[in-house]
């Protein structure tokens, strides 16, 4: 049998179904409804659907047939006149069977009900997504587990003994399957400060003009969130807007092929799943924004090296965790290396969760779209992608409000990156002060100087008026000349040499260079460009002085001879 293509909606009284059955044998077919239960017959299609809501036969049911189209539409009265069917376009969960919506054990231990509570995730309890969770540590991790958990949940354990080799290239830890969580971090910390260059980091905090580009570029979701908000200015109810957000064929394709699963997680495990959801939702929109909606061969690297829960395998205890190390990964690893790019990917993942499932849900099919084209990251949707296109389906919607609104209160500052950024930058910025004052200085001595010569050319040319026989008249403006510009060049040079030689190859950020050979040492490259700048306002005065002396030098024989 074949599952056909197929689409819900709905108005205050009616639930609508559209199946499309090309070649189908139309003249034998059955509907059958009851309850939150439908199915259809149409050889070869089978279509078995759960609804979100109820459904009644009272005689007001319409069914018709374009034979054009070969679509099927139903028309089926709901038992309860407008009540809102939330979730039709989750076909995934549609399609599920009414027993396995229930992710209860089979077997249960007798008298072991609080524990087997643990497991089901309670609907009205408030998540406090800031609580810090410390590790338990009496018994280290590795003697409890020898091995490590990863994947959506954590469920996974035990993929990479044997595929190592082949997927080294995808993830950036070694050998995960045996290295505990605490170990990881110190790890993705370690290679993080390995790979920050602060050259590239400066290099786009002063040269921003393609980032301030890529900052103006609107995402989907940036007018479908405007339009929400114009709603809720309207109403409060959800249904008003949750018809905003809708699927292209291709995408409807993803969610049939996609099989559906009940996950047994506990409450840890929950805030792991939505803390990892937005570390992968980060890095999406980091991806969509710098590329302005289209997709490369770069595209699929992106996400994965922005997202330390696809890259390391790395679990989170808050939300600002989340972030610092997103943060981080956005100024050491991708093309555009600004603290801003962070500041708006944010944004936007606050966009997309206030949304709802169905935006979280188009970012999750684009994201598994993109890295099942990308060989070797397809392995990246088995272990995380596929299991949250699934899972959100089912998401509690309040759920998602209440992480769109913790991202949204949590502030970042670049001094909690560790990377000491703000130091590079004050540096840099000394620097380039520095630059244009040196500049300023050079410029005005070349105005003083040719100003001085034409003054002692003025005097000379009155002495030879008054003593046109005399015999050294004539070379003289000559070596005035020469001394003029051997002026020049002695008040020029001695500053090149001290002051300038730093800033070749790109001023503030080849002053970096040459002042800060190392990653972590932000106080040192203060120190040092203190003493180097004091070096350059001792050896200004100097030049300058030196300038004069080889100005005036040429007219001072001068005064006898014109005596």
């Amino acid at each position: 049998m074949l599952t056909p293509a197929f689409d819900l909606s709905q108005d205050p009284d009616f639930l609508t179904i559209a199946i499309r059955v090309p070649h189908a044998r139309v003249s034998e077919f059955d509907v059958y409804f009851q309850g939150v239960d439908f199915k259809f017959y149409a050889r070869p299609y089978f279509l078995r659907l759960t609804l979100p809501g109820r459904i009644v036969e009272n005689g007001s049911e319409q069914g018709s047939y374009d034979a054009d189209k070969g679509i099927f539409t139903i028309r089926l009265p709901k038992e309860t006149p407008g009540q809102h069917f939330e979730g039709l376009n989750m076909l995934t969960a549609l399609l599920a069977p009414r027993k396995s919506r229930t992710a209860k054990p089979l077997v249960e231990e007798i008298g072991a009900s609080e524990v087997s509570e643990e497991g089901v995730e309670d609907d009205d309890e408030e998540f406090d997504w800031e609580i810090e969770q410390s590790p338990y540590e009496e018994v280290s991790e590795s003697a409890l587990n020898p091995q490590g958990h990863y994947g959506f949940g954590g469920l996974r354990s035990g993929v990479f003994q044997r595929l190592q080799d082949e997927f080294s290239d995808v993830i950036d830890i070694k050998d995960p399957d045996f290295t505990p969580a605490a170990e990881r971090r110190q790890k993705r910390l370690a290679a993080e400060l390995a790979k920050f260059d602060p050259d590239h980091y400066l290099a786009d905090f002063f040269e921003d003009e393609a980032v301030e580009q890529v900052l103006k570029y609107n995402p989907w979701w940036t007018n479908t969130h405007s339009k929400m908000m114009a709603l809720l200015g309207k109403s409060q109810e959800q249904e008003n807007h949750a018809v905003l957000v809708s699927f292209s064929e291709e995408e409807k394709y993803q969610l049939r092929k996609f099989v559906h699963k009940s996950y047994l997680l506990d409450k840890r495990a929950h805030r792991q799943v939505h803390y990892s959801l937005v570390d992968i939702l980060l890095a999406y929109c980091y991806e969509t924004r710098v590329n302005e909606g289209e997709k490369n061969v770069e595209s699929a690297w992106n996400i994965r090296k922005l997202s330390a829960t696809l890259c390391w395998f790395e679990t989170w205890t808050n939300v600002h965790d989340v972030l610092v190390s997103f943060g981080r990964r956005v100024l050491c690893y991708p093309l555009y290396r600004h603290f801003q790019l962070v500041v708006e990917a944010c944004r936007d993942t606050v966009k997309i969760l206030q949304l709802g499932k169905s935006a979280v849900l188009k970012c999750l099919l684009d994201i598994h779209r993109i890295f099942q084209e990308s060989d070797p990251a397809y392995i990246l949707n088995d272990l995380y992608i596929s299991d949250y296109c699934v899972w959100i389906q089912k998401a509690k919607s309040k759920k998602l409000a209440a992480l769109a609104e913790a991202l949204k209160e949590v502030s970042l500052t670049k001094a909690e990156l560790g990377l000491e950024v703000e130091e590079l930058e004050a540096a840099a910025l000394l620097v380039q002060e520095e630059e244009a004052s040196a500049k300023a200085s050079l410029s005005a001595s070349r105005q003083r100087t040719p100003s001085s010569g034409s003054e002692a050319g003025d005097s000379e040319g009155s002495d030879s008026s008054t003593a046109p026989d005399t015999a050294d008249s004539d070379p003289e403006p000559e070596g005035l000349t020469a001394g003029g510009s051997e002026g020049v060049g002695s008040l020029h040079d001695p500053f090149l040499a001290e002051s300038g030689a730093p800033l070749v190859g790109g001023g503030a950020c080849g002053a970096s260079a040459a002042l800060r050979p190392g990653v972590r040492q932000g106080r040192a490259l203060v120190e040092e460009l203190g003493e180097y700048l004091q070096a350059a306002q001792i050896s200004e005065p100097e030049a300058l002085a030196a300038g004069s002396s080889h100005a005036q030098s040429p007219a001072g024989p001068q005064a006898p001879g014109g005596l």
